[in-house]
């Protein structure tokens, strides 16, 4: 498996190491972002997800390929896996929220209208009203996390589910998210597991069902209704995503690429990448390259 092109941390600038299941965290948005001058630099967490709120100020988030510009009052959503980075307005204000991704699994399989919540890295504005909820709910769970009273855990998950419902109302999505069963939805997260370890294998549908001990059909339906995508989608998505970081952060050439997310024919992959992303791998770095700051 080919390294990683960009910085893992554990909490940003810190060393890579186990998570804990249940590993939640709190701090203000200043405690790591004045010292590195406001800006934070592209890398990833495996295991981590983040809801970050900009109380006050705003800037810009890259997002893997994307550059997303943001102003306060808004949630930031970056899921476990996704390269980021940011360049902060100076003085912005705000708190990092971070969950374990086993925790937040778990907190998601209740309520299958959640799950689509962390398919994607995006701002959410909400209304100045709701910046205070947020930040109080924020705020309550850095209390709570400051000691070991009983009932701990629980006002920490009624804390963080209800920070996520409020993101989820706010969200401004093209179409309603698509809905499913829990059942769909653990279904649909055993399935995303997979792929983010085996997906340069270039796994049949047939195969992943069986591995996750389910029909094709049933997990064609759930991942339509969980998802609003085909397994086979998912599997080119998190291929192209790979393709797209190395592309970005690597001197790898594309035959190199080709084979480090699985594909045997590096003229077939570049045809792949052309029909996905809509340009050659050549010209989408050379584009991204030239267009860099």
């Amino acid at each position: 498996m080919p390294a990683t092109p960009v910085p893992s941390f554990y909490l940003y600038g810190e060393p890579q190491r186990g998570v804990a299941e249940g590993f939640v965290h709190v701090e203000s948005l200043d405690d790591r972002s004045r010292p590195s001058e406001w800006t934070i630099r592209p890398h990833v967490h495996r295991d981590l997800n983040h809801i970050i709120l900009i109380a006050e100020g705003g800037g810009a988030m890259q997002a893997e390929a994307a550059q997303v510009r943001f102003d306060a009052p808004c949630l930031l959503l970056i899921p476990a896996g996704i390269v980021h980075g940011f360049d902060w307005h100076r003085e912005s204000r705000g708190h990092v929220a971070t969950i374990a991704e086993p925790y937040l699994r778990h907190l998601t399989s209740r309520d299958a209208d959640l799950a689509p919540l962390f398919a994607q890295a995006r701002a959410v504005p909400i209304p100045a009203e709701d910046r205070e909820q947020a930040e109080a709910l924020i705020l309550a769970m850095a209390r709570e996390l400051g000691w070991a009273g009983p009932g701990q855990r629980a006002a920490v998950e009624a804390a963080w589910l209800s920070l996520m419902v409020l993101a989820l109302r706010h969200a401004s999505l093209a179409t309603a998210p698509p809905r499913g069963s829990a059942r769909q939805a653990v279904l649909v997260a055993r399935l995303r597991e997979r792929i983010e370890e085996h997906f340069r294998a270039r796994e049949p549908v047939n195969s992943l069902a069986r591995a996750l001990g389910a029909s094709p059909t049933a997990l064609r339906q759930a991942c339509a209704r969980v998802a609003g995508s085909s397994p086979a989608q998912m599997l080119d998505d998190r291929a192209l995503l790979e393709a797209r970081r190395l592309l970005l952060y690597s001197e790898m050439s594309v035959a190199q690429i080709a084979y480090a997310v699985g594909f045997d024919d590096p003229a077939y992959f570049s045809r792949f990448f052309a029909r996905h992303v809509g340009q050659p791998p050549t010209a989408f770095r050379r584009a991204r390259v030239s267009a860099a700051p």
